[in-house]
């Protein structure tokens, strides 16, 4: 039966096949369990635990299965720790249902099998029944750890998650005496900061008496998710400031929070750190070319696309972007022409906006054209709302607005509001009364609050001499818009 089971995948090969990405650490629970098959040993449940979980490490769907098949027929199905695994292994391997079978039908639970089942739903995007499941757990006797807080609280994170659940979340960390561990604090002001609530995530940093490195990279992170770049460049020098060493992922939202502001010498202080800390991969690489690109040094860009080590997809878009944005249209086609014919560059459909956008700035249509049709006939890339956008946009600036309206009616998308912005646009520039001012009041519709398209639509009016119609503008605008005080971060 042993025999059966797992000297066969063995023999093939069948797990180093499927889990290259692994360590050897990782094989050895395997091997283990295939030696003993081929000594006809029958293994114990500590071995079949650690197989289970060296197959959940790899994703190592068919090796597990056969495992599973191998307890239940040993009479293992009611033994807590495999049961534990086999939850684990499931969710891991992306059978969220499975796992839920397996946890359902156990006769006994503890903190490890919840917390097992809660991170299989929050890593399969599945917020709102880790939250149902961690609020099934507190009516039992079994009471949450800092791990199963931590899984709860990431599971509320992102756009399939329950960001409305991140106060609840708190309280239970408060009663459970958990407020004191950075590692479940961090969790909290990442959930905070990704549901918009940057001041809630601000004031439970601020609480936190003694803050690590987990804790300062999540903050910072939070900053620049909400745009609070100047926010976010102080506290990293603060950071620097307690000799703590940022993570490449904190590098690489401080180069962004660089760019958004502008501030090239900064920037370039922080490639230097990048440099000195030996940080190399494409999140890093493309957020310093986005930096320089922003910052109008387009060559010092280049060069760092030049001098990194391996070069993808995400690297060579930023490039393309970078040109367009700085201005070097023809130089951005050049390019992406060059990575196709000599680079045999397969594009997306993020490659493509970089690209459409360049033909926009420069005011190529008859490119443009072509490459949008590329899409489809060379690269078999149905266009999504953000090229048929670019090109909407490109129709627009070169005032052939017929050609922009007929292809918003001939895509498959609704008009978004880029889309309708980009069309009021060029009815101001161009002077086309109806089609402003039918965008002007689909824009109305989408931000009633918005002043924009009401002076814009009352400009339009105002050089055609229909002043009656400008006066309407303005009191709609009036009644509709409250003032807003403002503000500058110079």
């Amino acid at each position: 039966m042993i025999r059966k089971l797992f000297c066969k995948p063995y023999k093939h090969d069948y797990i180093r096949k499927h889990s290259k990405s692994a360590s050897t650490y990782h094989y050895q629970p395997l091997d283990s369990l295939s030696r003993m098959s081929r000594l006809m040993e029958k293994p114990t449940e500590y071995v079949l635990c650690n197989a289970l979980s060296s197959c959940a490490k790899t994703t190592n769907w068919h090796f597990g299965v056969q495992i599973h098949s191998y307890i239940i027929r040993s009479g293992y199905e009611d033994n807590l720790f495999l049961s534990t695994a086999l939850v684990d292994f499931y969710a891991k391997c992306c059978c969220i249902v499975d796992a839920s079978k397996i946890f359902r039908a156990m006769k006994v639970h503890d903190q490890v099998s919840w917390t097992s089942l809660i991170v299989g739903f929050s890593a399969n995007k599945l917020g709102r029944e880790a939250f149902l499941l961690f609020k099934e757990m507190l009516g039992t006797r079994i009471r949450p750890n800092c791990f199963t807080l931590t899984s709860v609280v990431n599971a509320c994170v992102g756009e399939n998650g329950v960001a409305d659940c991140c106060p609840s979340l708190h309280v239970h960390v408060i009663k459970g005496g958990f407020d004191r561990s950075n590692f479940v604090i961090s969790s909290l002001v990442d959930c905070y900061a990704s549901c918009g609530r940057i001041d809630d995530a601000v004031l439970l940093f601020n609480e936190t008496s003694e803050k690590d490195t987990v804790i300062y990279n999540t903050m910072i992170s939070g900053y620049c998710q909400n745009l609070y770049s100047e926010d976010a460049l102080k506290l990293f020098v603060e950071m620097r400031g307690e000799n703590m060493s940022p993570t490449d992922h904190t590098v690489s939202s401080i180069l962004s929070a660089c760019s958004r502001l502008a501030v090239l010498v900064e920037g370039k202080q922080v490639h230097s750190l990048v440099v000195k800390m030996g940080f190399e991969n494409v999140f890093v690489d493309s957020a310093l070319i986005d930096m320089y690109s922003k910052g109008g040094d387009i060559d010092e860009a280049r060069r760092v696309l030049d001098q990194t080590s391996q070069t993808n997809t995400v690297l060579l878009t930023s490039m393309i972007m970078g040109y367009a944005q700085c201005g070097r249209s023809l130089e951005a086609l050049e390019f992406f022409d060059y990575l196709l014919t000599e680079q045999k560059l397969i594009p997306d459909q993020v490659c493509f906006s970089a690209v459409l956008t360049a033909c926009s700035h420069a005011g190529f249509i008859d490119k443009g054209e072509e490459y949008f049709n590329k899409m489809r006939t060379d690269y078999g890339l149905s266009p999504d709302i953000d090229q048929y956008t670019c090109l909407i946009d490109l129709y627009a600036r070169n005032g052939d607005l017929r050609k922009a309206r007929d292809l918003m009616e001939e895509m498959p998308y609704d008009p978004s509001c880029i889309i309708w912005s980009s069309i009021l646009s060029a009815c101001k520039n161009y002077g086309d009364v109806e089609l402003g001012k039918e965008a002007a009041y689909q824009l109305i519709k989408m931000e009633q609050c918005n002043a924009a398209p009401y002076l814009t639509l009352a400009h339009i009016y105002a050089r055609k001499g229909l002043w009656n119609e400008v006066s309407e503008v303005r009191s709609l605008m009036q009644q509709r818009v409250k003032g807003k005080s403002a503000w500058s971060w110079v």
